[in-house]
């Protein structure tokens, strides 16, 4: 953790789950942390516990809705009003829905799309050229193993799972010569306020369906510490877990029909 003492950490989606966990996990260490999320109360709660545990360390919150590019622009002008150089970028914010495309409501799906691809892109490009004066800098990307494969009743998900995942990885080979680090962290499940908000109204609870694969399941915060550590050694993907891990790489290279089949015919008991 010695690679994150005294830097400015920009925490999205800080309000819960992963996100208030990267937060935990780097109070100990970084100098400033700056936590956004839309529940302005729930980011308060964090920002206190972390002062009273960690006094010397700066917290500030800023309430956003990162789904509209106003209030990104307006995020970041804030920061240079306050003299805040982030030189760490935790793009955590997601959001996800389980069931099929044709019926799902249009207003959830460009959220996510605006969520997951477009406000991580733009903060991305916002802060990057500031990150670049900063000498040393980096990012970490919150992407999904789902990004990996098209998943039936999560199509959009996936897509934009998929989406981060490649442009981490061209991001990390352009921006590791300049002093950036760029990191994609592909968890599996993991037990957060995610499934229960992905799931639609009247439905089985999504998180219901992984109860089976209970070794493909990691805790939050190992999944933290498994994006810091691999933002820490500069490697541009990681898979927390190690049957999990273990499970993709096998998967990525069995022939796709196959992996198509395999997906097709388990997304008809999701």
């Amino acid at each position: 953790m010695k690679f994150f003492e005294g830097c400015t950490a920009l925490v999205t989606g800080a309000s819960s789950g992963l996100g208030s966990e990267f937060a935990r996990q780097l109070a100990p260490y970084a100098r400033t942390l700056v936590l956004v999320a839309r529940r302005n109360d729930r980011l308060e709660e964090l920002a206190g516990e972390l002062r009273e545990i960690h006094p010397e360390l700066y917290v500030r919150v800023y309430s956003a809705d990162l789904a509209n590019e106003g209030q990104r622009l307006e995020l970041v002008a804030w920061l240079e009003s306050e003299n805040i150089s982030v030189d760490f970028l935790i793009n955590n914010a997601g959001l996800g829905d389980h069931g099929s495309f044709e019926s799902g409501d249009w207003s959830r799906v460009r959220a996510m799309l605006d969520v997951n691809i477009g406000a991580l892109t733009h903060l991305a490009r916002l802060l990057v050229p500031g990150m670049l004066r900063c000498g040393r800098a980096a990012i970490l990307n919150v992407s999904s193993v789902a990004g990996f494969f098209p998943l039936p009743q999560m199509a959009v998900y996936s897509a934009t799972k998929a989406y981060v995942t490649s442009f981490s990885e061209a991001l990390a080979m352009e921006l590791r010569p300049k002093g950036i680090t760029v990191t994609a962290l592909c968890p599996g499940p993991v037990k957060t306020e995610f499934f229960e908000i992905a799931t639609r109204e009247g439905e089985e609870d999504l998180a219901s369906h992984f109860e089976a694969f209970p070794a493909f399941v990691v805790p939050a915060p190992d999944v933290v510490a498994a994006g810091l550590h691999a933002v820490a050694k500069d490697r541009a993907r990681v898979v927390p877990g190690p049957l999990l891990a273990a499970a993709v790489a096998v998967a990525l290279v069995v022939p796709f029909f196959i992996v198509r089949r395999m997906i097709a015919w388990k997304s008809q008991s999701l």
